[in-house]
């Protein structure tokens, strides 16, 4: 079997066409990606309002829009990696997404905290079909020079998504009730995965690399011996499921820290925080691959170093943007952790790709997500929640703002790890 390609290999001939081609996938599946993360990010705008229907605490909100999803998204990553490693991945997205997006529109017909999360584990069941089957394909359609970069454009649809989600969800709140912003985001998705199927063409494996793959599926033990095998591959598990528990800690309560704690009304979450969110993270996750495209061309300890210096960054900005009493000013200062936060998505996916043959990238892909996930996106926004509720009795409303506070050692660790994962970048690129 062909060994992975290093970050600045080449590309197959493209034939007549292609370019067409990938820019046609890169677009729709950077489409049904911002529908995955609009169906996330509505929980969280809409928080308030679900929470004064069905009283439940900020542990129980932190387990819904952390654990519930991310137990059932990280269960059925890896399984359903490797179905894409092996079938049609497009239509495989396409079915995921019907699949989310009717589970999404069911949100809005319950009743109960039960009930809603419930429904919350079908939408994580689903999603686990949308990201790493899509990063396989544009593998197999940009060259690894391009994939950082790549990456970094597609993942923009985690910022849009932020920005769609918290504009509509504010907006919904008021005109459609949360109930029916549900079932407008479900109705959406379901639409749109047709198209997908219809407009992108499932690329030839490994049409991209400078040798060609041999057809073969890649067995699972192959998968997880790369990350036992490569110290970089390690290393970047490591720093990014600690770097995801901070940013999806934050993404999940800074729109609730901002109204709760700092008296945001709902109606400037839409105006204010929705373009701010979505600017900033977008910023953030198109830096992150554009400056490592660019700075690995020198050294792939790029991969390493640029995000190491972005959690840097992180914490004294975010510590001054929770110390200060006003929203306005809270959430000018919010704009430099918000990018910085995100920085280490677009480098760490394109690290596994390029690291990975192409018979195994939407496994490899799935595997290093389910750090993000039971990490990140399980225990983070958890962990906010139990500790603002622990604190609650002596602090009151404040409680949220050193909760937030409290994520800061875990920025500190990411840096740690990812800095240290630079001395081993050079050799595993060249082995």
């Amino acid at each position: 079997m062909t060994e992975a390609i290093a970050g600045n290999g080449g590309a197959a001939a493209p034939d007549r066409g292609l370019g067409l081609r990938r820019n046609v996938a890169l677009g729709m599946l950077f489409l049904v990606g911002t529908i995955n993360f609009v169906d996330r990010q509505l929980l969280s705008v809409l928080v308030e309002p679900i929470r004064a229907e069905m009283q439940f605490s900020d542990t129980q909100f932190g387990l819904l829009t952390g654990l519930a999803f991310a137990l059932f998204y990280a269960a059925m990553g890896v399984p359903v990696a490797m179905i894409a490693d092996r079938w049609n991945r497009v239509k495989l997205i396409g079915i995921a997404c019907i699949v989310w997006s009717g589970f999404t529109a069911a949100c809005g017909m319950v009743s109960n905290f039960w009930q809603l999360a419930l429904m919350r584990f079908g939408v994580g069941a689903g999603e686990s079909g949308g990201t790493a089957p899509s990063l396989s394909v544009l593998a197999d359609y940009f060259p690894a020079a391009q994939r950082p970069m790549v990456i970094g454009l597609f993942t923009l649809n985690g910022p849009f998504g932020v920005f769609v989600g918290a504009a509509f969800g504010g907006w919904a709140a008021s005109a459609i009730g949360w109930r029916g912003a549900f079932l407008v985001i479900g109705a959406v998705g379901i639409i749109v995965a047709p198209l997908l199927i219809w407009l992108v063409r499932e690329p030839a494996r490994g049409q991209m690399e400078q040798r060609q793959e041999v057809d073969a599926a890649v067995p699972i033990g192959h998968t997880l011996a790369l990350f036992m095998q490569r110290r970089s591959l390690r290393m970047v598990m490591i720093g990014s499921a600690l770097a995801a528990f901070v940013s999806y800690g934050m993404l999940n309560w800074i729109p609730a820290f901002l109204m709760r704690t700092q008296g945001m009304p709902l109606s400037a979450l839409t105006s204010w925080f929705a373009p701010a969110a979505g600017i900033t993270f977008g910023i953030g996750t198109f830096a992150g691959g554009w400056l490592v495209s660019r700075a690995a061309r020198t050294s792939p300890r790029a991969y390493g170093s640029i995000p190491a210096l972005a959690a840097a960054i992180l914490v004294p900005t975010f510590i001054a943007a929770l110390l200060v009493d006003s929203w306005q000013l809270s959430l000018a200062l919010m704009l430099v952790p918000m990018a910085a936060c995100i920085v280490y998505v677009a480098p760490a996916l394109a690290l596994v790709q390029n690291l990975t043959p192409p018979r195994s990238r939407a496994t490899a892909a799935a595997v290093l997500m389910l750090m993000f996930n039971i990490i990140g996106l399980g225990l983070g926004p958890l962990f906010v929640g139990f500790v603002s509720d622990m604190l609650k009795p002596a602090h009151g409303d404040e409680s949220l703002r050193w909760a937030l506070m409290a994520i800061i050692p875990f920025v500190i660790a990411a840096g740690a790890a990812q800095f240290a994962m630079t001395r081993h970048l050079d050799r595993d690129f060249a082995e």
